[in-house]
């Protein structure tokens, strides 16, 4: 597994996403238009929209490739079942339902096997749930200061319409998958569908 090094705000900044997106509260204090001043090629568009999902979800070129082309073998619109695809891998649904403060935490928290999926621990993080799977906290990892920290933190946070929480437990359930419009971001999936189209 890659290790991201590059700077989070700076990323956010070129990219025109918000910190909150990455489990960040912090804002910069530059000029948020400093980007819309170049004119962007239809490419540096379709680029971006790519790099953008890339680095919200912390996934590689490979793999994402990979995502796209079992969105692109999906029933529906290939771009809304990438975003599906992307939102239930399970470091995605960890972050989701609270239990880590960004993405890249839920990743190590999952490699960690500090999760279970239907009763069983699982330490992968790309792993992609499906609907009616029910996402746990390992019991052993219930009593833990670092977790009772973390959903202090997240407390605000909101958890999604497709993710069925129950904060006592420490679990969520699947209720249906994601769609796009269920996302705090927004994104032109249609941007990267034609950048892979070419």
């Amino acid at each position: 597994m890659a290790v991201q090094k590059e700077p989070i705000l700076k990323k956010c900044r070129y990219l025109g996403i918000s910190p909150m997106v990455m489990g960040i509260s912090k804002e910069s204090n530059r000029n948020p238009n400093a980007n819309n001043r170049k004119k962007v090629s239809e490419y540096g568009m379709q680029l971006k929209e790519k790099q953008k999902l890339k680095f919200i979800y912390g996934v590689l070129e490979k793999p994402f490739h990979h995502y796209f082309e079992i969105a692109e073998k999906m029933e529906g619109k290939t771009g809304d079942n990438l975003i599906t695809v992307l939102e239930s891998r399970l470091d995605n649904i960890v972050y989701r339902m609270g239990l880590s403060l960004t993405r890249r935490e839920a990743r190590q928290l999952v490699s960690h096997r500090h999760f279970t999926v239907n009763g069983k621990r699982v330490n992968i993080p790309s792993y992609r749930v499906k609907e009616g799977d029910v996402i746990a906290l390992y019991e052993g990892s219930r009593s833990s200061t670092k977790f009772k920290d973390i959903v202090e933190q997240t407390n605000g946070r909101v958890v999604p319409t497709w993710l069925e929480s129950n904060k006592e437990n420490f679990s969520a359930k699947v209720v249906r998958m994601p769609k796009p419009e269920d996302l705090d971001y927004e994104v032109e999936a249609h941007l990267i569908v034609e950048l892979y189209s070419k």
